[in-house]
């Protein structure tokens, strides 16, 4: 199956909207602070109540039996990503070798991958409900670990609010709910409110992500181009060609879907959070955001050559 032209046209539209939402923040169509609204509404309200509808009316056990596996492969490509990362931060100049750091360990593993399966399998929900599973512990992951990668000039509190996550809540009582055989069809009127809510979730996201590339490159400071060309090439390029390679040589003991979700992890660029974890661990912003836009620039083309790639050799 050639995955390229609709790999492409994804992410084609992905980065489109977040023009959309570059161009309403810049023109004043909207205020920049309307951002502050729209995240929690987008991942505490949308994006949750997207997995429970796909979840509730697609899982069962006997459909999914190897459901369970997936968070233990998240924790194994974390810990490759991992070792990586500690490999190449030391690519970076030292000035800003902990924003280079947390950029390259946390891939957009929700947003992005969220986008190209829908674009690949439009009448495939399996695909995203293997994704939920795989990115279940994504969040608290970041919540609670990306101070490590700095030396805070204050003391930053775990918020156990933002690690019991509504996407992790969500999960949880949509697969309990599955699981004692309550499934739920696309035409109950409670699913019925749930997917129309979650249907705005990758639209109001990339809005999103375009307006806060707006705000943030209004003070943009000096742009650091060899820096950011050598993140591209690590981010966009090296870290998915390393995965393929591990991939291949784990190819008679691994899955399909389970090796796409994973090149596609690794093919991902940061994920958009970074940005403003970076600056409440005391960090260096502006050229977090310079690694992101270069990245999300050049993952229009990236990404859909390490999916041809992956495709060579994996068949459905």
């Amino acid at each position: 199956m050639d995955l390229f032209i609709p790999t492409l046209e994804s992410v084609a539209i992905l980065l489109g909207i977040g023009l959309i939402g570059f161009y309403v923040i810049k023109k004043k169509i909207l205020p920049g602070k309307v951002l502050d609204v729209l995240s929690p509404l987008a991942l505490e309200i949308a994006l949750p109540s997207l997995i429970f509808a796909r979840i509730v009316t697609t899982f069962t056990l006997e459909d999914y039996p190897d459901w369970w596996q997936l968070p233990l492969w998240w924790a194994f490509f974390t810990s490759i990503s991992l070792c990586l990362t500690l490999l190449f931060m030391f690519v970076s100049e030292k000035s800003t070798r902990r924003e280079f750091a947390l950029s390259l360990f946390y891939q957009n593993a929700i947003f992005f991958p969220l986008a190209i399966l829908v674009g690949m399998f439009p009448e495939d929900p399996s695909y995203l409900v293997y994704l939920f599973f795989f990115t279940i512990l994504y969040p608290p992951l970041f919540f609670s670990t990306y101070s490590f990668f700095f030396k805070p000039k204050e003391k930053i509190s775990i918020n156990l609010r933002r690690i019991v996550h509504p996407v992790l809540l969500a999960t949880i009582i949509a697969v309990i709910i599955a699981s004692l055989g309550f499934g739920l069809s696309e035409d109950n009127v409670v699913v019925r409110i749930f997917s129309l809510l979650g249907g705005m979730t990758i639209p109001l996201l990339f809005i999103i992500l375009g307006g806060n590339i707006y705000t943030d490159f209004k003070a943009k400071g000096q742009l650091k181009l060899f820096e950011v060309t050598k993140f591209v090439i690590i981010k966009n390029v090296a870290y998915p060609l390393i995965f393929l390679v591990i991939l291949l040589v784990l190819k008679d003991f691994i899955a399909y879907h389970i090796a796409l979700i994973l090149i596609i992890q690794a093919a991902v660029p940061p994920v958009t959070a970074v940005p403003i974890a970076t600056q409440r661990a005391g960090g260096n912003r502006v050229i977090v955001n310079q690694f992101i836009v270069g990245s999300f620039l050049a993952s229009l083309i990236t990404i859909p050559i390490m999916i041809s790639l992956f495709s060579l050799y994996f068949v459905m």
